[in-house]
């Protein structure tokens, strides 16, 4: 039976719904953010809005104290679940390198029983932002260059357009998809505190009114309204200096992650249209659909052939000359080999000459360069072959190296290392 995206997903993001809602792998952080907001608006409905309903005479104001404060608690709710449940702008990941990356890694070898690549490949290239060129890098887990401002978060184990940080308070990441919602919060959050806090106080001047007493004794008599203000206090330090913060993010178009790590960078800002443009690109632009449809069921993928800018005639010739040349080198290897175990150097050179119709002529005249070069001298340069299989079999580098030992006898050794099978 065919899965859906979300149920093979290789991040560690949480799906509820069938795939329809989205959280990072710390979503339980969510709930105390909802207690943290609950609660406290639960104890100012109890312990103080309901006291005021009758406060107002006209038309009965008062209740709208507490209404105010209901609907403006489900507003913030709102906001909460859907900077967490969203895709943030996940960017999707290859299955396969880039086929640049591709040709340029093929050769790889086994290392321990691990295969370790030949990173040859340009790490970072330069993409043109605003006529400017911008470097980005490229991630080694979502085999991708990432877009400019992208950035792989190590919690979500996913590349996040417009990367803004992992926030744990909604356990998600912060980006291009969910930041509006996310400042939304985090500004709503203080106008609620605000709220709570000068309505408590309101009500303690109230109590110090009826029964003509000092704050003293109108704080013993509602010690709700203590707790909710200092409550509201310690909080605006926390969700107020957050909005003051993202404020200033928007007005100069930056990231969190930007202003963190390029702080002390005098570079310019290629992304900065200006304080106005700024805030409307951010609450007046249209969220761009997510690239993902995690209810999709997964297509299994055809084994493509593996290409690279030669024809397929070429291959075909190409992968057959480098065949037979691999056979020639094993065979030279082998020779060499057994000859190593000679001690004379006229009986290593009558063997070498005796099976010139088996061995190329350069690797012959190359064997004969190597043997009267060490009637010169006693050091001896290595000669080395090298060969490889097609690139869809398996392949072999052979390597012979000629150690002088003295004047008559030569010591050959030959090894041969087998190259990982490319992929």
């Amino acid at each position: 039976m065919a899965k859906r995206v979300h149920e093979v997903w290789k991040g560690r993001n949480k799906f509820f719904l069938g795939g329809r809602l989205i959280f990072g792998p710390d979503a339980r952080s969510m709930l105390a953010t909802l207690m943290l907001i609950i609660v406290p608006v639960i104890i100012f409905c109890v312990f103080v809005a309901r006291h005021l309903r009758h406060e107002f005479s006209s038309y009965n104001a008062g209740y709208a104290i507490l209404v105010v404060a209901i609907i403006f608690t489900i507003y913030v709710l709102v906001l909460l679940l859907r900077t967490s449940s969203r895709d943030p702008g996940i960017v999707p990941r290859n299955s396969h390198p880039p086929e640049e990356v591709r040709y340029e890694s093929s050769a790889s070898m086994e290392v321990g029983g691990r295969q370790t690549p030949n990173l040859h490949f340009p790490r970072t290239k330069e993409v043109m932002v605003n006529g400017i060129p911008v470097k980005v890098k490229y991630c080694d887990t979502c085999m991708l260059y990432r877009p400019p401002r992208c950035s792989h978060c190590s919690i979500c184990n996913n590349c996040v357009e417009h990367f803004d940080h992992h926030c744990p308070w909604v356990g998600q990441c912060i980006g291009l998809r969910n930041y509006r919602y996310f400042f939304c919060f985090v500004a709503s959050a203080t106008l609620l505190c605000i709220y709570v806090f000068a309505i408590s106080a309101f009500y303690i001047k109230v109590l110090m009114d009826d029964y003509q007493s000092t704050v003293w004794k109108a704080m013993k008599e509602s010690p709700a309204s203590v707790i909710l203000m200092v409550y509201c206090f310690i909080s605006l330090w926390f969700v107020g200096g957050l909005t003051g913060f993202h404020l200033y993010l928007i007005s100069s178009n930056q990231t969190t992650y930007e202003n963190f790590r390029y702080r002390a960078d005098t570079r310019i800002n290629v992304y900065d249209h200006g304080c106005i443009n700024n805030f409307l690109e951010v609450f007046c632009t249209k969220v761009k659909p997510s690239k993902n449809n995690f209810r999709a069921f997964v297509q299994e993928e055809a084994q493509r052939s593996t290409t690279f800018p030669a024809t397929r005639e070429a291959e075909a010739e190409d992968t057959g000359d480098r065949r037979m040349k691999v056979e020639d080198d094993m065979d030279i290897g082998g020779d060499l080999l057994k000859i190593s175990q000679r001690h004379n150097i006229e009986d290593i050179e009558a063997d070498i000459r005796s099976r010139g119709s088996d061995v190329p002529h350069h690797n012959s005249s190359e064997a004969d360069s190597a043997l009267g070069s060490d009637r010169r001298g006693p050091a001896v340069q290595p000669d080395t072959w090298h060969s490889s299989w097609g690139r869809s079999s398996g392949s072999w580098e052979i390597a012979t190296e000629v150690v002088g030992t003295n004047s008559n006898v030569m010591e050959i050794k030959s090894h041969a290392t087998p190259k990982e099978e490319y992929q």
